[in-house]
C-alpha cells in the first residue's frame, strides 16, 4: 500500500499483467463499492427533487408517491423498491428512462419485476399517449405476455395516480432500509460464483 492510500491497489497497467494479489485488492474495493449502491441510488433520486417537468409534483415526489402507494397497499418490499426507482432514469435518459431504472435493478429483482420496470413507460402511455399524438394502445403488442397484467396493474394503481400535491408520501429515508435489503446481493450477475 502506497503512502496516503486508504487501501491496497492493483499494480498492473494491463490486465494481462495482473496477479491474484492485484485482483484481491480490486475485489475488496468492488465489494465496498457494491455496498454503497443504495446510498448512490438515494443520491441520484435526490436529483429528481425540484424537477417537475410541468407536472403538479416534482419527479422525486412522483417516485415517493408511487412507492408509498405500493407499500401502503401491502406490496412486497422488492415491488416497493421497483416503484421507488422506476423513474430514476429521467435525469440521464429521458428518452429511455424506464430501461435505465430497470437495468440498475435487474441483477437484484425477479424477471417479472425487471420486465415491469422496463416496460412501464409504454404501459403508462395508455393514460396519455392519445393526448400527444401517440397510440395509447402501444402496450397491446405485449398482450399475452406473462407480465402484462402485473405491469398494467402497477401503472393503473400506483404510477398514473402519483401526481397529487396533497398526498402524504413517506420520506425518501423511509425507503433506505428497503433499498438496502433488495440491493444486499445480486440474484444474477456474471460476477457471481456458482455455488
Amino acid at each position: 500500500m502506497a503512502d496516503g492510500d486508504a487501501h491496497a491497489r492493483a499494480r498492473f497497467t494491463a490486465m494481462t499483467e495482473a496477479t491474484e494479489d492485484d485482483w484481491a485488492a480490486v475485489m475488496k474495493c468492488a465489494r465496498a463499492h457494491a455496498r454503497q449502491l443504495p446510498d448512490r441510488l438515494i443520491a441520484h433520486l435526490e436529483l429528481l427533487r425540484g424537477d417537475d417537468g410541468g407536472f403538479a409534483v416534482d419527479r422525486l415526489e412522483h417516485c415517493l408517491q408511487t412507492a408509498t402507494r405500493a407499500h401502503r397497499a401491502g406490496e412486497e418490499v422488492e415491488y416497493v423498491v421497483c416503484a421507488l426507482v422506476h423513474d430514476v432514469g429521467d435525469i440521464l435518459g429521458p428518452a429511455q428512462h424506464a430501461e435505465i431504472g430497470a437495468t440498475i435493478l435487474q441483477p437484484y429483482v425477479t424477471e417479472a419485476h425487471h420486465w415491469m420496470m422496463q416496460q412501464h413507460g409504454i404501459f403508462q402511455g395508455y393514460y396519455f399517449f392519445h393526448h400527444i399524438g401517440l397510440d395509447r394502445d402501444m402496450r397491446e403488442q405485449y398482450r399475452g405476455h406473462p407480465h402484462f397484467e402485473l405491469t398494467a396493474k402497477f401503472c393503473h394503481l400506483y404510477d398514473q395516480t402519483a401526481f397529487d400535491p396533497a398526498y402524504d408520501s413517506m420520506p425518501l429515508e423511509a425507503f433506505a432500509p428497503m433499498l438496502r435489503q433488495v440491493l444486499a446481493r445480486p440474484r444474477q450477475s456474471i460476477y457471481l460464483r456458482e455455488t
